[in-house]
């Protein structure tokens, strides 16, 4: 991060518990921002995170637990994600209206960016992962909804589309980014998706794009991740 840049703010992290919300809050506190993690179980919160950061308990399909989540924070980063095909963890349940829920009170909390992690191929019905539930489909019209609550009015949105997620290391690989959701397959680190999110807090090419994502190679990236956001058109 560049030592001129502050962001000032504290973030929300919604599926902080999941492998990849559990890296988006590590690269949070490694910047130094203050964090509140979202979390059906709080005693796992505690045990990942410790008693610094502030956890608020809630499910994901309460309004009013999100509310008062969501006070308080310029921010959300939200990598919910199913987890079955049906009940309270299904696509329709997380990726979808958990999502849209989540939108609609930070929005009305008045934060002003929101990331998504959301997933390569979501606009391709026909895809192999769609029959887990329809859960690209589940997760293109939660993107939906965020891009037409966040796309003004001072609010601003970034998405990751990430390929197939893998454990490792931050900034390890060369990564490759497209938009139009192009990429078929592709595998990334959750910790390289993580930064990408975090750094979306306070870089203005960033704001209201929608991307893909995949590794290319290692290959280390010692001056970060902030300039793959040049690459994307507009």
């Amino acid at each position: 991060m560049d030592g001129n840049v502050v962001y000032n703010g504290k973030v929300l992290v919604a599926g902080a518990t999941g492998k990849s919300g559990e890296w988006v809050v590590k690269r949070l506190l490694h910047y130094g921002i203050p964090v509140r993690v979202f979390a059906r179980d709080s005693d796992k919160a505690l045990r990942l995170f410790g008693p610094g950061v502030e956890c608020v308990s809630g499910k994901i399909q309460s309004a009013t637990d999100i509310a008062r989540a969501v006070e308080g924070c310029s921010a959300v980063i939200s990598t919910l994600g199913s987890s079955s095909y049906s009940g309270e963890s299904s696509p329709g349940e997380v990726d979808r209206d958990g999502v849209i829920r989540l939108v609609d009170e930070a929005a009305k909390a008045g934060v002003k960016h929101f990331g998504l992690q959301s997933s390569l191929a979501v606009t391709r019905w026909y895809h192999p992962l769609n029959l887990f539930a329809g859960v690209l489909t589940k997760k293109w019209e939660a993107e939906e909804h965020l891009r037409k609550v966040f796309s003004g009015q001072g609010r601003s949105f970034t998405i990751v589309r990430p390929g197939g997620l893998k454990d490792g290391e931050p900034l390890q690989y060369k990564l490759h980014l497209e938009t139009g959701d192009r990429l078929w397959n592709g595998f990334i680190n959750r910790s390289d998706v993580a930064e990408l999110l975090v750094i979306s807090l306070w870089i203005e090419k960033a704001r209201n794009k929608t991307f893909e994502v995949i590794s290319e190679g290692e290959e280390a990236q010692r001056e970060g991740l902030a300039k793959y956001y040049d690459t994307l058109p507009g």
